[in-house]
């Protein structure tokens, strides 16, 4: 494919003419190397030029088989690569199979980098979570905004039955460019640590929780209508979309800096 950039300039030097230039910009968008046909999924190996970010994979519903080989054709076209909700058998086909891959069993995600992962933005990220049980999904995350280059502090098991714990790491939390709140039962502790804080805060109700939770329903619709401003809220058990949401805060505020 060529690049856009150097199809403008060679039109700009008058060595390419509009109608060329129009065919190329179009053959290479929907026929070039932008999109690698595998048969059974289309990778979007330029995501990152348009997002910042490679496309992640989702595990769920993917065979091991799958997962193996785009994770071999992304490592091609990419420095690093993410995959989400992948269980402990598909993780340890890919991880025998693809040399560098690492399995993440908290967060159930697998991760390939070409150099180690470094923090390439300045400030951090706090993930706060309410119980040791919503750590998949805040482990999730976390891993999430490392890999988006944010350093991440973990705030874990700071629940409002027990809000003292929260109090004592306080500090920590408001140093932050962006909070990721994770809580299942009710899902309190958003509109708690709303109330508290001057940041940006990303609500992840999780599905844990007796049976009125509802599977998550309940902490879902009590951070959509939390009183404490300053709240976003993601779907329930969405760890990876809040990890991303606070990557690209962090990302945007380390710009300014």
């Amino acid at each position: 494919m060529m690049d856009l950039e150097k199809i403008l300039k060679l039109v700009q030097a008058g060595d390419l003419d509009v109608e060329e230039a129009k065919r190329q910009i179009i053959k290479d968008g929907g026929e070039g190397p932008a999109n690698l046909d595998l048969g059974f999924a289309q990778l979007d190996v330029e995501r990152e030029k348009r997002t910042g970010f490679p496309e992640v994979i989702y595990g769920e519903g993917k065979t091991a088989e799958q997962l193996e080989a785009i994770f071999r054709r992304l490592t091609e076209h990419t420095d690093r690569v993410l995959a989400t909700r992948v269980d402990a058998a598909k993780a340890a086909h890919v991880v025998a199979a693809v040399d560098g891959v690492t399995y993440h069993e908290t967060a159930r995600s697998l991760t390939w980098f070409k150099r180690p992962m470094l923090k390439v933005h300045d400030g951090y990220i706090a993930v706060v979570c309410a119980g040791t049980s919503d750590l998949p999904v805040a482990e999730e995350a976390a891993l999430t905004a490392e890999c988006l280059g944010s350093h991440v502090e973990r705030v874990y098991d700071v629940g409002v039955a027990g809000i003292h714990r929260l109090f004592r790491r306080l500090e920590l939390i408001r140093g932050a460019n962006a909070i990721v709140v994770v809580a299942g039962m009710e899902g309190a502790l958003a509109s708690v640590v709303g109330g508290l804080v001057a940041k940006p805060i990303i609500a992840v109700p999780t599905s844990i929780g007796y049976g009125a939770n509802l599977a998550g329903i309940a902490p879902l619709l009590s951070m959509l209508n939390a009183c404490s401003p300053g709240i976003s809220v993601v779907n329930i058990d969405n760890g990876f979309g809040a990890g991303y949401y606070a990557g690209l805060i962090n990302k945007n505020m380390s710009k300014r800096a």
